[in-house]
C-alpha cells in the first residue's frame, strides 16, 4: 500500500517528536496523491516527480522503460525532487522509488499526452449529464468508455485559504463506471485526441461548478488587480465568490506536473464584468504557466454559449467578446465557438461532444502538426462603408464562408446614433460579407450575433462557427 501524506502533515509530525525529546521512527516515503499507480506522464519531456522522506535522505527512482536510475536528496525537513526523461508514448511501465527505508512501485504508468481540464459547471458536467439536463449522446459513450489508453484523475473538490502540497484523487483507467462521472467535455476531448494520434491520453479534471475566475487564480496574481477583494480569502466559506480559493486546493498541488496544455470552460459566473474579465483571464494563463515553468503551454478554451438569461440589459455577448480578445491576443491560446449550440433555456447545453471536437481540432493543429487542420472560425478583421452599406472581412476563411440556412441572420447595423436595428447580410464573395438596411442611412456600426440568446449562422467552409462580434467600441 502508498502511504500518501500532506507534507504540512509530515512536518508536524517531525516538530512534535522534536519538541517530545524522542527519535523518531524512519519515516516513510511519502507521495502527492497524484503519483499513483496508472498515472499518465507527458512524453518526451523532463517530468517532475516529487514526495517527503526522511531529511536529507537519498531518493532513488528506478524507471522500467529503460532500467536508468535516478537519484535526488531530500531537504532537511525531508522534501525532495527530481526529474525524469519521459520516454516516446507507451507503456504499461512502473516505476519503483526507495530510500534506505522504504519502496513504492508504481505501476501501469503510461507515458503519453496529459492535459489539464478545469473550469466551472459546463466543464464539470459529466459524461453521465446533470438531473434533467442530458448530454447528447451520453449513453452510447459511456457504454463504449473502456479504454486502457485512456487514464484519467478527478480531483476532488477542495478548497483553502493557503496553497496545499496534495489533494484527493488518483488516476484510474477509462470504463464505464469511470468515465461517466468524468467531464464529458474533458472527456470527448481527450477520446478525440487518442483516437486519432493512437498513444495514450491523460486527463486530469479539476472543476467546481459556479465559479468565478478568481477562485482559480493564486492571491499573488490578483494582488495585482485592486477591483479584487483579497480580504476574503480568509473566511474560507464560499468557494464560488472567494478568491483563489480553489487555486490553493485543486490547482497548486499540481503545479509543475508534466503536461502537455489546459483546456478551459469557465465565464458565465463574470459574465457582469466583461472588463474585468478582460484582464483577468490572460493573467491566469501567464500566471499558470509561469508557476509550471514548462514553457507557455497551449491554452484552449471555450466560449460561452448563448442562453436566455432573463436580462437582456446585462448582454453576456460582452463577455463573449472578452473571451474572443483573450484568444487573438494571448500567445498559444485558442477558443471552441459555441454561438451555434446553446440552449436557450439551459445554461448547460447538451452538445458536450462537439465542443470537445473543436477544442481538439486546436491542439491536433497546433501542438500536433497536423496544420492543414483548420482549428478556427471565421474572426472578423475589418469593415469598409459605402453609402448605406458596410463591407465585413474575415480571417480564418480563405476557403470562403458559409451560412447555415439560405440567409444570414443575427446582423444589425447602426448610425453615428448608436442605435441598432436588424440588417440583411449576405456573402458577397469569398470572405466579405455585404450588410444593409434599406431604412437605415449611413450606418457606421455592426454587430453580429450580439444577444444574450442568438442562433449563429455564419461558418466558414470547414463548419466551424463565427463568434459574435462588433465594429464598434460603445459601451451599450
Amino acid at each position: 500500500m502508498i502511504t500518501r501524506l500532506s507534507s504540512t502533515k509530515f512536518l508536524l509530525m517531525f516538530f512534535i517528536w522534536w519538541l517530545a525529546g524522542v527519535q523518531p521512527a524512519k519515516a516513510k516515503i511519502l507521495l502527492p496523491d497524484f503519483f499513483s499507480d496508472n498515472m499518465v506522464l507527458q512524453q518526451k519531456m523532463n517530468d517532475a516527480i516529487w514526495g517527503w522522506s526522511n531529511p536529507n535522505a537519498n531518493v532513488i527512482v528506478r524507471v522500467s522503460w529503460n532500467a536508468q536510475t535516478f537519484v535526488a536528496t531530500a531537504n532537511a525537513k525531508g522534501k525532495w525532487k527530481m526529474f525524469i526523461p519521459a520516454p516516446v508514448a507507451g507503456g504499461p511501465y512502473t516505476l519503483d522509488i526507495k530510500d534506505a527505508d522504504s519502496h513504492v512501485q508504481l505501476k501501469n504508468v503510461l507515458s503519453g499526452e496529459v492535459w489539464f481540464c478545469s473550469g466551472q459547471s459546463n466543464m464539470e458536467m459529466p459524461l453521465k449529464g446533470y438531473p434533467g439536463q442530458p448530454v447528447g449522446g451520453s449513453q452510447d459513450a459511456i457504454a463504449r468508455s473502456t479504454n486502457s489508453r485512456i487514464h484519467l484523475l478527478r480531483v476532488e473538490k477542495a478548497m483553502s485559504s493557503i496553497p496545499l502540497d496534495n489533494l484527493k484523487g488518483s488516476w484510474t483507467e477509462c470504463n464505464a463506471e469511470t468515465a461517466a462521472l468524468i467531464s464529458a467535455v474533458g472527456y470527448s476531448f481527450g477520446k478525440y485526441l487518442q483516437d486519432v494520434l493512437h498513444v495514450p491520453v491523460g486527463i486530469i479534471h479539476s472543476n467546481w461548478g459556479g465559479t468565478r475566475i478568481e477562485c482559480w487564480m493564486s492571491e499573488d496574481t490578483l494582488q495585482t488587480f485592486p477591483f479584487v477583494d483579497l480580504s476574503v480569502i480568509s473566511r474560507d466559506k464560499n468557494p464560488s465568490l472567494t478568491p483563489a480559493l480553489l487555486y490553493n486546493a485543486m490547482v497548486a498541488p499540481l503545479v509543475g506536473y508534466g503536461m502537455r496544455g489546459c483546456i478551459w470552460y469557465q465565464g458565465e459566473s463574470n459574465r457582469f464584468e466583461p472588463k474585468q474579465y478582460a484582464q483577468l483571464m490572460p493573467a491566469m494563463i501567464s500566471s499558470w504557466r509561469t508557476k509550471w515553468a514548462i514553457g507557455d503551454f497551449p491554452f484552449y478554451f471555450v466560449q460561452i454559449a448563448p442562453f436566455f438569461y432573463w436580462n437582456e440589459s446585462n448582454n453576456a455577448a460582452f463577455l463573449r467578446e472578452a473571451q474572443l480578445h483573450t484568444s487573438l491576443n494571448t500567445k498559444n491560446t485558442g477558443m471552441a465557438v459555441t454561438i451555434d449550440i446553446g440552449s436557450e433555456m439551459s445554461v448547460h447545453p447538451g452538445e458536450k461532444f462537439l465542443v470537445g471536437k473543436r477544442l481538439a481540432y486546436w491542439a491536433l493543429s497546433k501542438d500536433y502538426g497536423m496544420k492543414t487542420l483548420t482549428c478556427s472560425g471565421p474572426v472578423y478583421k475589418k469593415m469598409k462603408t459605402n453609402k448605406d452599406t458596410i463591407k465585413l472581412y474575415f480571417d480564418f476563411a480563405s476557403d470562403g464562408l458559409a451560412s447555415a440556412d439560405t440567409l444570414l441572420t443575427g446582423f444589425e447595423m447602426a448610425a453615428a446614433d448608436q442605435v441598432f436595428y436588424p440588417a440583411n447580410a449576405k456573402i458577397s464573395s469569398g470572405n466579405e460579407i455585404l450588410v444593409w438596411n434599406e431604412h437605415l442611412d449611413k450606418p457606421v456600426a455592426v454587430r453580429y450575433a450580439w444577444r444574450n440568446w442568438v442562433v449563429g449562422t455564419l461558418y466558414n467552409t470547414e463548419g466551424l462557427p463565427a463568434s459574435s462580434f462588433r465594429t464598434d467600441d460603445w459601451d451599450k
